[in-house]
C-alpha cells in the first residue's frame, strides 16, 4: 500500500465494487480486482482464486444467485485503510420458499486494487452463491 492510500480511498474502491456488482457490470467489476484475486469462504475454510475462476463465479452469481434475491438489509459496515466489511441479511427465493441468510463480506486491498474477498456465511448460502463452482473449492 502506498503512503497516499487511506480509509477514504478504500471506501471509494469498495463502494465502486459493490455498485458494479449490484449493476451486474462484469468487465468493470473485474477491473476493480488484482489479476489473480483470492476469494475465501468461512467457516468452511475453503477458497478459490485466479481471474478465470472468479470470472466464472461472477457469471454464476449474476445469472442465478442475484435472481433469487427478494430482499436484503445492510446491517453494519466497517472501513479502514486495508478493508471494507459489510454485514447483510439476504432473503432468497429457493424453490418457492424464502430463506434469510446472514452474510459478512470483507473486501481487502492489494496495492490500489482489491485482492479479493473473505465471505462468512453458512455452507448453504455459499453453495447457492457458487453453484457448480462449490465443488471446485480448495482448502485454505
Amino acid at each position: 500500500m502506498s503512503a497516499d492510500w487511506d480509509s477514504t480511498r478504500m471506501l471509494a474502491l469498495g463502494t465502486l465494487h459493490a455498485r458494479l456488482e449490484a449493476e451486474r457490470k462484469l468487465e468493470p467489476l473485474m477491473q476493480t480486482l488484482v489479476p489473480e484475486p483470492i476469494y475465501e469462504f468461512y467457516p468452511l475454510g475453503m477458497s478459490m482464486g485466479g481471474a478465470d475462476q472468479v470470472l466464472r463465479y461472477y457469471r454464476q452469481f449474476f445469472s442465478d444467485f442475484m435472481l433469487r434475491v427478494v430482499g436484503y438489509e445492510l446491517l453494519e459496515e466497517w472501513v479502514n485503510e486495508r478493508s471494507v466489511a459489510q454485514e447483510y441479511d439476504i432473503t432468497l427465493s429457493v424453490h418457492g420458499a424464502h430463506e434469510t441468510h446472514r452474510v459478512l463480506g470483507v473486501l481487502y486491498v492489494s496495492g490500489h486494487l482489491l485482492g479479493g474477498e473473505r465471505i462468512y456465511g453458512s455452507e448453504r448460502v455459499i453453495h447457492l452463491m457458487l453453484g457448480d463452482l462449490f465443488d471446485e473449492l480448495k482448502p485454505i
